[in-house]
């Protein structure tokens, strides 16, 4: 069980927000991936192209990075409660330090040692949106199943939920609010789980909830409306939710069993959402590439079931290997998407252009 929580887009409730709100959240490159540089202050910049399917296999930096981000590695050697272990060690001045302060053995480490960094990340481009919209989905995702157990009448199980945003995501895309001119919300926030945590069946629980949810849409929607609806912008962020879910459901599981209910349910919040999303973009994506969409639609049917309440089943619908498989397909799919919908752009670009040589 976990103290503080995690990391998102809107398939909007209004027009104004097509796209709103664990882990392909974009972090960091490898180095040696030709989007990414390292600067001398040992700052990794990471551009809107390393993001875009093709870098090298992501990066996690232990000294900054979310619950959701490091349960890759829980799930991954199958420690329990590994993220907060750390967390609660940090700072580390090498990778290294997993194994010096006893966080993890060196035969775990060299397990993930390929994903670990403690390097900072500066996003660029379309990896900063992506990043900016996955982390607001992720919000949203964890708001969603609070209203879910709210619907219940389980506040003590939707507690960690409303927690989750305030307590660790909003810190970490606070700059970003700020560079878009966004209204605080933080505040917002935290009145309603103050409230959730000492009057849940108050009736302005209700009418807080409302705001917060609107508060997370309208960070949304302070991306441009073209970008949010932009299909291979969406099926990055779909990814990006898909893949902390993944991390979440692997650390829920523990001999076969679900083990950790909030690492259930923070897996079922991010695919509803990551699958309503893509509801929005269907018909888009079907047209540039119909069996990719089949492909992405059969898979995506397939995860939602395994996820079939907000109160965990007895026994879980699949193993973390099927979530993986199912997750994969998507992700592959997806990135077809992305490439022929960016070759079809280069290619209108250049039809444009020539016709403007000739003068048509």
């Amino acid at each position: 069980m976990r103290t503080i929580g995690y990391i998102c887009l809107t398939v909007a409730t209004a027009a104004i927000v097509t796209l709103s709100g664990c882990n392909n959240t974009p972090t960091a490159e490898n180095p040696s991936s030709p989007g990414a540089s390292t600067s001398p202050q040992g700052t990794e910049a990471i551009s809107q192209q390393s993001h875009s399917g093709h870098g090298g296999k992501a990066k996690i930096n232990i000294n900054t990075a979310i619950l959701s981000e490091l349960d890759k590695f829980e799930a991954k050697l199958g420690v329990p409660a590994l993220s907060n272990k750390i967390q609660a060690s940090r700072p580390y001045g090498s990778p290294e330090d997993l194994v010096t302060k006893k966080v993890i053995t060196q035969e775990q480490f060299d397990q993930i040692k390929d994903q670990v960094t403690i390097q900072e990340v500066v996003l660029t481009g379309e990896a900063k949106d992506v990043d900016y919209a996955t982390k607001l989905g992720l919000m949203k995702g964890h708001l969603l199943v609070a209203q879910e157990l709210l619907d219940q009448n389980q506040p003590k199980q939707a507690e960690p939920h409303i927690g989750h945003p305030v307590e660790e995501i909003y810190v970490d895309v606070e700059e970003q609010l700020n560079e878009r001119n966004v209204k605080e919300f933080k505040t917002t926030l935290v009145s309603l789980q103050d409230l959730v945590k000492s009057k849940p069946k108050d009736a302005k629980v209700k009418t807080d909830f409302t705001s917060s949810v609107q508060a997370v849409d309208g960070a949304i929607a302070a991306l441009p409306t073209a970008q949010r609806s932009k299909p291979g912008f969406v099926l990055q962020v779909i990814n990006g939710l898909l893949d902390a879910a993944n991390s979440e459901y692997g650390a829920a599981i523990a001999n076969g069993k679900i083990a950790a209910a909030i690492e259930y349910q923070d897996s079922r919040g991010f695919v509803v959402y990551a699958n309503e999303l893509y509801q929005g973009i269907t018909s888009q994506v079907a047209q540039i590439d119909p069996e990719a969409h089949k492909a992405i639609q059969a898979s995506l049917t397939d995860l939602t079931k395994v996820w079939p309440a907000a109160i965990p089943p007895a026994k879980p619908v699949k193993t973390p290997d099927e979530v993986t498989k199912l997750v994969k397909s998507i992700e592959q799919n997806s990135q077809k998407v992305i490439d022929k919908s960016s070759t079809q752009a280069q290619q209108s670009k250049s039809d444009f252009m020539g016709s403007r040589e000739l003068g048509v």
